[in-house]
């Protein structure tokens, strides 16, 4: 039973950079042929894949976030990690951490967590 679970700041002040961690439990996130993504969601909106890590440390990003996000883990810890910097009011979203397969189907995720980019 894999699990994941996020955690960070609910708030980021505009030009600050977003952190988040997302720590899994039940597997290990150096399991073949696993990815660790990063999605998020706005109000109204469709689910945007952000990014991930797959389980040989290789990155992926979506293009147009590309400059603005790095995805790093600590495998000791089983945690992987998002950081998106310069952040805006159009970055406010909830954030999940999901587990990818080769197939592109996300069977686990985390519960989410809500970011609010305010000053």
């Amino acid at each position: 039973q894999v699990q994941l679970r996020e955690s960070g700041p609910g708030l980021v002040k505009p030009s600050q950079t977003l952190s988040l961690i997302c720590t899994v439990s039940g597997g290990s996130i150096t399991t073949a042929y696993y990815y660790w993504s990063w999605i998020r969601q706005s109000p109204g909106k469709g689910l945007e894949w952000m990014g991930d890590i797959a389980y040989s440390g290789s990155t992926y990003y979506r293009p147009s976030l590309k400059s603005r996000t790095s995805i790093s883990r600590d495998t000791s810890k089983n945690q992987f990690t998002l950081h998106l910097s310069s952040v805006t009011s159009e970055d406010t979203a909830m954030y999940y951490c999901a587990r990818g397969a080769r197939t592109g189907d996300y069977y686990y995720w985390g519960q989410g967590t809500q970011v609010l980019v305010s000053s």
